[in-house]
């Protein structure tokens, strides 16, 4: 990180002084726009008003705080899942029994480890006012959860530990009592980066929002059936593969693009090569 230079004010004697770093930053933070006043929407028709509660409102607070302190940048892929889909639908019924979902997620969750652990910044914090990069060297990752009181995102800790199959039945069985209410608020902190998969509900692509105070967020699309070309030249033909859309945003305080591209070309390398990914984390 570059250095700042030190901010200076005039004393009666017209000497410089030196703020201190941490004076600085949080001067730099503090540095908001006004928000005006709302206009009466009632002018021009009919309205209603709800009361912003409980979930939605600790959410728009970390929304806002992230957008805030955080500057995003994305990027965008899309990894070629024909075989993984195939694994996972050999094993899916196996991993039911045991009262297990394997769910896509639960691939990219060992893929996003792998790729942490070859890339330690995307695992990191930014502590803004003592100028340095806080690397951990453990993996707990959150999963957003859509809810009935809105997202929540528990954390499953030590991804890197457990096999397919235990985090399979882990991860239902956090996601199940996330939307009943019944989650502890500790298994939702302390989570190092997070996944969040709107997929199922459709979309090609979004832009997530970095979960403060993480450095990137990787985001799952729909996977699509789409024609993709194999081959070079008229040996080239189209062949159906099942596509998995991947979004990136990361923190460019700490990471620059170059570093999304590597860490999600690595992220797609073990989704396309399920045997690498049983063994990889």
């Amino acid at each position: 990180l570059a250095e700042a230079e030190p901010a200076r004010t005039r004393e009666e004697g017209g000497k410089p002084e030196s703020r201190p770093a941490g004076a600085e930053a949080a001067a730099i933070r503090s540095t908001a726009v006004p928000v005006p006043p709302l206009p009466d929407f009632r002018r021009w028709g009919e309205v209603e008003r709800t009361p912003l509660r409980s979930v939605r409102r600790a959410t728009a607070k970390h929304m806002a705080l992230a957008w805030s302190q955080i500057p995003h940048v994305s990027h965008q892929d899309a990894a070629d899942v024909t075989e993984l889909e195939a694994l996972r639908n050999k094993y899916k019924a196996e991993v039911a029994e045991q009262g297990g979902s394997l769910s896509l997620t639960i691939f990219v969750l060992k893929a996003v480890v792998a790729a942490l652990k070859a890339h330690p910044r995307f695992n990191a914090s930014l502590d803004h006012d003592a100028e340095e990069i806080v690397l951990k060297k453990y993996y707990h990752i959150g999963v957003a959860v859509d809810t009935e009181r809105g997202l929540l995102v528990p954390v499953v800790r030590d991804v890197d530990r457990k096999s397919i199959t235990e985090l399979a039945l882990e991860l239902k069985d956090l996601v199940q009592r996330t939307r009943d209410g019944k989650v502890e608020l500790e298994e939702m902190q302390g989570g190092t980066f997070t996944i969040t998969n709107p997929g199922p509900l459709g979309g090609t692509a979004f832009a997530p929002i970095v979960n403060y105070p993480e450095v990137a967020i990787l985001g799952m699309a729909k996977a699509r059936w789409q024609p993709v070309v194999q081959g070079e030249g008229p040996q080239a033909h189209m062949v159906p593969r099942l596509m998995l859309p991947l979004i990136l945003a990361f923190d460019h305080r700490v990471l620059d693009g170059a570093d999304a591209a590597r860490f999600v070309t690595m992220v797609i390398s073990f989704l396309e090569s399920p045997d690498r990914l049983l063994i990889a984390a």
